[in-house]
C-alpha cells in the first residue's frame, strides 16, 4: 500500500514508537526492506537519495521501489532523500514520489525557509508531503560515493556539535514552511563515525516542545548509534529515522564472507539471493529496534 509521510510518522509518535527510512538503491534492497516490514506488519519508508542518483538514476529506480510499495502488505511510503536541486525534486514528482525531503540546510536560514516554503505550497496542493533539515548535516567520504563534500571529513563528537539544531529556529522555521517533518542535528552524522556518538537527548526534547505537532522531528544517521540511545531518541520525540550506512557496510561484509566460504563456487544469483535474506533479517534487526518493543 503506497502512502505518503504524513499519516505513518503521526501514528508513529502518538504510539511511541519510530519508522526506519531504508536507502533502496538496487531492487534486491527494495525487496528486503519491504519483506522484512512485511513480515513483522509494520509501516516503512523507502527512498532514494539524490547522491544515489549517478549509481542508479531515480527514472530506473524510482518506478521499482513504487511497485514493490503498491504491491505491500503494509504502508509503504517512497521517499526522495536530501533533495538538493529543484529539477531533481520535479523528477520525482513526476515519476509518482509520495513524499519528497528538499534539503537546503546548507544555504542562510532565511534562503532555506523561501525555498521549503515556496515548494511545501507546491507539494501539499499535490498531496505529497515535505521534509526539510535545519543545521547541516555532517558526512564523512564513505557517504559521498566520491563526490566532493566540504563536510567529508573525520569528524569527532566535539566537531559535530557546532552542526546542532537551534531549537528557536527550529520553531520559527517549522511555523513558516508548513513542512511535514524537519531533520534535525543532535549527535549524529552521515557515514561512518570516528567514534561511537553521543546524543543530545535534552536537544530533541527542547526541540519538540517548541516545533509545532504538525511538523515530526526526523533523526539521519543512525546507522553505528547504539540502539538504546536510538530508543532514547525516539522517547524523545523522534518518530522517523534513517538508517542505511552500517546495513550497506554488513551486506557487503556477508557476500565477501559467502565467497569465501565457498571458495569463489557460488553462481551470482544464488549470492543476490543470499545477500537479499540477509538484508531482509538486518532489517528486521532494525524495525524492531525503533519499534522498542512493540
Amino acid at each position: 500500500m503506497l502512502v505518503n509521510l504524513k499519516k505513518i510518522v503521526e501514528t508513529a509518535e502518538s504510539e511511541g514508537y519510530a519508522i526506519p527510512c531504508i536507502n533502496t538503491p538496487n531492487e534486491e534492497t527494495v525487496r528486503a526492506v519491504i519483506g522484512a516490514a512485511e513480515e513483522l506488519n509494520t509501516p516503512i519508508i523507502i527512498d532514494h537519495a539524490q547522491v544515489h542518483d549517478s549509481l542508479i538514476p531515480i527514472e530506473r529506480i524510482g518506478p521499482v521501489m513504487l511497485k514493490y510499495a503498491r504491491e505491500a502488505r503494509v504502508p509503504v511510503c517512497v521517499h526522495l532523500d536530501h533533495g538538493s536541486d529543484y529539477e531533481f525534486l520535479m523528477r520525482a514528482v513526476k515519476i509518482g514520489f509520495p513524499s519528497i525531503m528538499y534539503d537546503c540546510s546548507a544555504l542562510p536560514f532565511e534562503e532555506n525557509v523561501e525555498k521549503v516554503k515556496k515548494f511545501v505550497q507546491f507539494a501539499h496542493a499535490a498531496g505529497i508531503t515535505v521534509e526539510a533539515e535545519l543545521g547541516v548535516m555532517a558526512s564523512t567520504a564513505e557517504d559521498t560515493h566520491g563526490e566532493e563534500d566540504p563536510e567529508s571529513r573525520v569528524l569527532t563528537n566535539e566537531d559535530i556539535k557546532e552542526f546542532f539544531t537551534k531549537p528557536d529556529e527550529a520553531k520559527k522555521f517549522a511555523e513558516e514552511t508548513g513542512c511535514d517533518a524537519l531533520a534535525v542535528c543532535f549527535g549524529t552524522m552521515h557515514g561512518i563515525y570516528a567514534e561511537p556518538p553521543v546524543l543530545d537527548i535534552d536537544r530533541v526534547k527542547a526541540l519538540r516542545k517548541e516545533i509545532p505537532d504538525s511538523c515530526r522531528i526526523v533523526m539521519h544517521g543512525a546507522s553505528g548509534v547504539a540502539f538504546d540511545q536510538v530508543q532514547t531518541a525516539i522517547s524523545a520525540g523522534c518518530s522517523k529515522i534513517n538508517y542505511y550506512s552500517y546495513m550497506a557496510k554488513a551486506a557487503t561484509k556477508f557476500v565477501a564472507d559467502k565467497v569465501e566460504e565457498t571458495k569463489g563456487t557460488i553462481a551470482y544469483h544464488e549470492l543476490q539471493e543470499a545477500a537479499y535474506e540477509f538484508m531482509k533479517d538486518y532489517a528486521k534487526d532494525v524495525i524492531s529496534a525503533f519499534r522498542n518493543g512493540k
